[in-house]
């Protein structure tokens, strides 16, 4: 196995809290469902969803930051043990294909009024 791309991408969560804010149906573009609830049903927090945010930049320039990427092709989820893991389709899955990416790895953070996220593509 050999490391095809590295992303990382920070956000600003109080930015992002007023985009959203703004723009209503920003996070129905941004996110699928199971992104914006918790496992119980909650709606996630929006330090939660900037971190979410941050993972697809850092997916689309992990990928080279092709054109035509859907935000909805890079679904960020968590396992029962709290790691994040990313569900591809679409744009996304197409693009990895391409490269050949076979695994996805990905950490997020957020503290201090900033949200971010590392991925990193696999062949």
């Amino acid at each position: 196995m050999s490391i095809i791309g590295v992303g990382i991408d920070v956000a600003e969560i109080e930015r992002f809290a007023a985009s959203l804010e703004r723009t209503p149906a920003l996070a129905e573009r941004l996110f699928v469902e199971r992104e914006l609830l918790l496992p119980s049903g909650e709606r996630r927090g929006v330090a939660s969803l900037a971190a979410r945010f941050a993972a697809k930049e850092a997916v689309a320039k992990a990928l080279g930051a092709p054109a035509g990427l859907l935000w909805t092709d890079a679904e960020v989820w968590v396992e029962a043990s709290g790691q994040p893991r990313l569900r591809v389709r679409g744009s996304v899955a197409a693009r990895a294909a391409e490269l050949g990416v076979r695994a996805w790895h990905v950490s997020l953070s957020h503290d201090a009024g900033v949200a971010s996220a590392v991925v990193i593509a696999e062949g």
